[in-house]
Formats: structure tokens, sequence, C-alpha cells
């Protein structure tokens, strides 16, 4: 059991999904999870559903699976979603179709299902734009616990008023934290072996107003270890003058959080799906470096002009609304990646854009 605050003074009452549809019809509610096997057998980089308050009955579902040798199993599109569960007068659940999240305990033990179809493709495949492929139906159940109290980038700036962050999200008028998790759960694919595994993960709760904008590029880290050490990052490439851009970082070591910013970071300027180097190095406020290798794992990809969410659609032609979120001018590489620091290993989450035009295959 943690001897620390795993809310780590966050409001509870952020955790949960939003209790009824916006009056805004471009507040958006979203939670997220990216879930990665201890023994490396498979990865699923990024479950997520995301909803806007203008479609609030059709909603985006991403859903990918990866494995370490190519194979992918995408069940990404757009879903109604069913009556929500409430709890002691509250909405616990947040869902679309197959995908169902649900709030056991806020900040605390979170649990994810999905039930649905997925088409089969390989990550070279993806690389190409081929999404598409045989369907098979997936079925996931998961539990996770909470293993680092939660963060929000930028959050050591916010509290002097410094307003940098919302700006580099578009996350406007609303609210985002990332939370590191551990996990066990069971997998099932149709016609294969059942997998029960245990693992860590990743968990995003964001709702608000986002207005991206012109998406630069982006790299966003994180990962939690046997020890219980941790460290997370979102950085995005230098400006057009060469002047530094956002990079916020932390690490989590004895049961305390330290802020940090990149100060090395792998940029998709050269893209290789398995045992490519994303390695990183964080300097922490105090000037300490801490260095942490890092190999692609499981590995997915979505070309630029690709839709993110299957056939739901990435941004509505009338309203001009984007309804799935920034980045879609952009090649998007998300994945799983194996990490090490100070002799230990783990595996953990990688999310990687970058113009196109300076991406090497």
């Amino acid at each position: 059991m943690a001897t620390f605050d795993l809310t780590g003074g966050y409001n509870p009452a952020f955790d949960y999904p939003l209790q009824s549809k916006p009056d805004n019809p471009e507040m958006r509610d979203s939670v997220s999870m990216w879930i990665s096997d201890n023994e490396g057998r498979f990865g699923f980089p990024r479950i997520c559903v995301e909803a806007v308050a203008e479609y609030w009955d059709d909603r985006g579902v991403e859903a990918n699976i990866a494995f370490p040798d190519g194979r992918v199993l995408i069940g990404s599109n757009g879903y109604a979603p069913q009556p929500p569960k409430v709890r002691d007068g509250k909405v616990v659940t947040l869902n679309a179709g197959p995908l169902t999240f649900e709030v056991i305990e806020p900040l605390t033990r979170w649990n994810m299902t999905f039930d649905g179809s997925a088409y089969e493709q390989t990550v070279q495949g993806l690389m190409r734009g081929e999404q598409y492929g045989p369907r098979k139906r997936v079925k996931i159940e998961v539990e996770t616990q909470m293993a680092v109290p939660p963060w929000t980038p930028g959050e050591d700036r916010a509290r002097s008023g410094d307003k940098s962050t919302d700006l580099a999200f578009g996350a406007v008028g609303g609210h985002r934290h990332e939370q590191l998790f551990r996990c066990k759960g069971v997998f099932n694919v149709e016609g294969e072996p059942e997998r029960r595994f245990e693992g860590t993960g990743l968990r995003i709760r964001r709702s608000g107003v986002r207005h991206v904008g012109a998406f630069p590029g982006h790299v966003w880290q994180s990962a939690v270890f046997p020890s219980g050490k941790a460290f997370g990052l979102s950085c995005f490439p230098a400006r057009a003058d060469g002047t530094p851009a956002y990079a916020d970082a932390f690490i989590f070591e004895n049961g305390a959080k330290t802020y940090a910013k990149m100060v090395e970071a792998p940029w998709m300027t050269h893209f290789v799906p398995h045992g490519g180097d994303v390695g990183l190095v964080l300097e922490t406020h105090d000037g300490r470096r801490v260095k942490i290798g890092g190999a692609t794992h499981d590995t997915t990809f979505i070309q630029a002009g690709k839709p993110m969410f299957g056939d739901w659609m990435q941004v509505d032609p009338d309203s001009k609304v984007n309804k799935g979120g920034g980045g879609g001018n952009l090649p998007f590489h998300q994945g799983g990646a194996k990490y090490s620091w100070d002799g230990e290993t783990t595996y953990g989450m990688i999310e990687r854009s970058y113009p196109a035009e300076k991406v090497r295959y």
C-alpha cells in the first residue's frame, strides 16, 4: 500500500465524469488509458472515449492494441452511449458503444471494459495509411489501482498564475490530469487463447473546451517502475525562431514528486516501430540530470490526414468543430516503450507527432 497521499492534493470531484450534458456545445469530456503488459507480450497504446456536447449521443472511441511483432488491432469508431451508471447519486461511468470507464474510488481505483469489433493490420500497413482489415471480436477487462499522485503538465507554474500550459494544450476553461497505475486484467481475441495479465498504465482525465490550432508536433512519455519510481513529460519542439518551447516533466521518487523539464527529447525525426531509440534526459529544478533509456516496443501509427477515431469525423464540415482532437495534420505515433532507469526496467507509454516532411522512415 502507498505510504503517500495518492490524491496529491487534487480535488476528487475532478475525477468523476461530467454529471450531465454541458450547455456549451464545445465542451468535451474524455477518459483514456494506456496499458502495458508487465511481460511485454502486448500493449493497449491509448483506449479512449471522447464526448463533445454538440454530439453528445455520437462519441468517439479510439482503441489501439499492439504487439511487439508488428501486429495491431484497431477498434476505433463513433458510437452512441448507453445510460451511465449512477452510484450514491453520482455518475461514475463514461461510455460509448463497446467501451466503458468506471470510477470505483476517485484518484485511486478505476475499471475499464471493452467488448467490440477491431480490424487487424500491421504497423507497417498503418504507416502506409491502410486503416482496414479482417475484423475480430475483442474483449478486455481491466482493474486499476493508482500508483502515483496525479500530475497536470505545468501545475507548478499554474500555482503562480502562469497560463502557458493552457495555451500549449488548447485546454481553455477546463481541467486535465494524468495518473500512473498498476493493473490486472483479461484480454481475449476471437479464436485465440485467453490472455491474463498484470501491468502498468497511465490514465488521463480531461474535460473542457479544446482549441488546439496549428499543432507543431510533440513528445509525451510516462512510466512507473517496479520500485515505485516514475516519470512523466510533455513537450513541444522549438519554435520557428529557435527559442525554447513548452517542455514540462516530473519525476517521482521515495513518495515525493519533483518537477523537471525535458532537455533531450526523442523527436520523431526517425521513426522505428520496434527497437527505436526513445531515450530522454530530464533536468530537475535543482539542476540534477536524470537519464532514462527507452526503446519502442509495441506500436501503432496514424498517417497525416487519417482519422484518429475511425469513421468518427475529425472535423465536422458544418460547424468546423474539431471533434477528435489535435494533430490530424501530422503523422502520429502511439505506442508502448521499454524504459530503463538506474538498472530498473519497465514498460510505459509514448506518443509523438512531427511534421511529415521532417520524418524519416
